[in-house]
């Protein structure tokens, strides 16, 4: 049997007023037909695990179509015609199939579709027909919609934050469509969507109180006739209806089964949902604890998380380390003005440089002062660990290691690039055991790569596009009323 894979995926800060264009899925991924199995065959993503499970299942992959672009606004209209057309024409193009395989992200919105997934998932839907079954992934940090369920027979989300089960995921989704197209089962969905928007904070699935969620949805799947279920935490950073969390439940046939495990779920979130409320460290505070004691710290810059969309050039962490004189810190700027100064200088060069602070106000003014180039590179390294993202080969342009007088290293990047790996570090000479304090631009996503080496982390409450605190965001377009936006109200699933 001949099974299509399709990918689009983007995740998408509707709060960052520059959009996504179509040079940023060309700097990242943009393919068609035999090159996708070249990039992602191999690779911890999903869609490698499509591969990986369809050759255990039988199935003969015919890869068609995979777009993804760093976070970031959201696309412009122009652009996801451009990709839908590219994707339809290329699905057009495979011939029969039996089956497809998708790779929706679930919070891409573009500027003419807020629910930008629903969109293009149901564009394929009508292309392909009602019969053919439909098999998908999802990013937990979906927005899920009524369309994007409504277009596939079963969607599977990532069951770990930061996502280190992407393959694992895209191999039970190929599985899955192997058993339906065998006549083994008949996928029914149901989704519930309590009015609940978890803090970003409170997003790790290793940590309270989402891990107590996940036993519940891992009790819930091990009901009989459930095939599996989802825990779609949600993407507070797209004014979208949809924002918020929901739940999915996949079961043999068995649509009242379905309802059940969704809602019970649901339920279940709201009488904790103030256990998802978030707590909020300031930078004063956050600063003066990881600079004392044992180190390395890492200090979790959640406004300009890069994994989330920010610009990834926030200042106000490295500013507030600088005040501490003989304290050996890292951090990482989007800088590419500033990497090319540095090249044409040279290793060696001690420079006067205004570093990071220039792509909006929002996270803080540039680093000014003397800085010593001490390495040059290209900016490509490999991971070959399973990370949040799931991308083995890793491009953070032409990048400069520079140092002050007073311990801080700042590496400069001219690609936004979201700290999954340390490979990002010591790829390039830095070792990051050397250091009391260590900035991650991100939340959760960072922990799987920095846990190993960090004696402690703390996530800051740094303002920005993708501040932590939710409410301090402009909302027009979601839910109301949503929890916390809105705490004195009642809900119970009907």
């Amino acid at each position: 049997m001949r099974i299509g894979v399709i990918g689009l995926l983007h995740e998408s800060n509707t709060f960052i007023h520059e959009p996504t264009t179509l040079r940023r899925f060309e700097e990242n991924t943009l393919l068609c037909g035999e090159s996708i199995r070249a990039a992602f065959s191999t690779s911890f993503h999903e869609i490698g695990g499509f591969f990986q499970g369809a050759a255990r299942a039988g199935l003969e992959v015919v890869p068609i179509f995979v777009a993804r672009a760093m976070p970031y606004g959201a696309i412009t209209a122009e652009t996801f015609e451009t990709l839908c057309d590219r994707m339809l024409r290329e699905l057009t193009s495979a011939g029969k199939l039996d089956g497809l395989l998708v790779a929706p992200h679930g919070a891409t919105v573009s500027e003419s579709f807020p629910d930008a997934d629903g969109e293009w998932l149901t564009r394929v839907r009508y292309a392909v027909g009602s019969a053919m079954p439909i098999v998908g992934t999802l990013d937990p940090h979906a927005n899920l919609s009524p369309a994007m369920v409504a277009a596939c027979n079963a969607l599977i989300a990532y069951r770990t934050n930061p996502h280190l089960d992407q393959q694992a995921r895209g191999e039970e989704a190929a599985e899955l469509l192997g058993r339906t197209l065998r006549g083994e089962v008949r996928p029914v969905m149901a989704a519930s969507y309590p009015p609940v928007a978890m803090n970003i904070e409170r997003q790790c699935t290793a940590e309270s109180p989402s891990r107590e969620l996940l036993a519940e949805a891992d009790r819930w799947r091990r009901e009989p006739g459930v095939l599996t279920n989802s825990v779609l935490l949600g993407f507070p950073y797209a004014d979208v209806a949809e924002m918020g969390s929901a739940f999915i439940t996949v079961t043999n046939n068995d649509l009242a089964l379905a309802q059940r495990g969704s809602a019970a779920l649901a339920g279940w979130l709201w009488e904790h949902r103030r256990e998802f409320a978030g707590e909020f460290i300031t930078i004063e505070d956050a600063v003066s604890e990881a600079v004392r004691g044992p180190g390395p710290v890492c200090l979790l810059d959640m406004g300009d998380n890069v994994g989330g969309g920010s610009p990834g050039d926030g200042t106000l962490l490295a500013h507030a380390l600088l005040r501490h004189a003989g304290v050996r810190s890292f951090v990482c700027l989007f800088d590419p003005e500033a990497v090319q100064t540095a090249s044409k200088a040279g290793v060696g060069a001690t420079l006067s440089l205004e570093l990071g602070g220039k792509v909006d106000p929002l996270h803080g003014p540039p680093l000014r002062g003397e800085f010593t180039v001490e390495r040059l590179a290209d900016g490509r390294f490999e991971e070959p660990q399973p990370r949040h993202g799931g991308y083995t080969q890793c491009d953070q342009g032409p990048t400069a290691v520079l140092s002050t007088k007073g311990g801080m290293t700042v590496m400069l990047t001219s690609l936004r690039m979201p700290p999954f790996s340390l490979r990002q570090l010591t790829a390039f000479g830095v070792e990051p055991r050397e250091y009391q304090v260590l900035v991650a631009k991100g939340v959760n996503a960072p922990v799987a790569a920095y846990a190993p080496v960090c004696a402690r982390r703390i996530r800051v409450n740094t303002p920005g596009v993708t501040v932590a605190d939710m409410r301090q965001l402009s909302f027009s377009h979601r839910r109301r009323p949503l929890f916390p936006f809105e705490t004195d109200f009642e809900w119970s699933v009907s």
